[in-house]
């Protein structure tokens, strides 16, 4: 039987490297969708990473169908919106509120995901942020995102 091998601090810095450039360089949700029923700005003063939020809801409106994202910033504010559009996709609107709070917790180190769904577990790479101005940049899109939705 192979050997499972430890994740370290390093390899977990290494897998976040590569998820956050691969966001950054080749965004999956970058645009606006079409029609918009929410929308919001986000900004964060310290460093001007700026955020747009459109959200596309089903015919019902409680479940995301579709979010896209604008802006100027960051690699970390732009992967991290990237991620975020890709965890919440189909997901209800409270849902996606409470994978809000969970993404936050995370990032202040309270919690972290499942390893199922995958969408979802693939957040857990964030955690290898620990500079207290990076972590502002990851929570950009998220707190756009909640401010949207309520």
């Amino acid at each position: 039987m192979a050997k499972i091998p430890m994740i370290t601090l390093d390899n977990r810095h290494d897998l976040y490297q590569r998820v956050i450039l691969d966001h950054y360089k080749k965004p999956r949700h970058k645009g606006r969708t079409s029609p918009v029923h929410r929308q919001q700005q986000g900004r964060t003063p310290y460093c001007g990473d700026t955020i747009e939020l459109t959200v596309k809801l089903n015919q019902t409106g409680d479940t995301i169908e579709d979010v896209q994202f604008e802006g100027e910033g960051c690699s970390v504010a732009l992967a991290s919106a990237d991620l975020m559009a890709d965890a919440i996709r189909g997901l209800s609107i409270v849902k996606a509120l409470e994978t809000v709070e969970q993404f936050l917790a995370m990032m202040e180190g309270i919690a972290e995901f499942p390893e199922e769904p995958k969408q979802l577990n693939k957040l857990n790479v964030m955690q290898a942020l620990t500079h207290p101005l990076r972590l502002k940049c990851a929570k950009l899109a998220w707190y756009t995102l909640k401010a949207a939705l309520e």
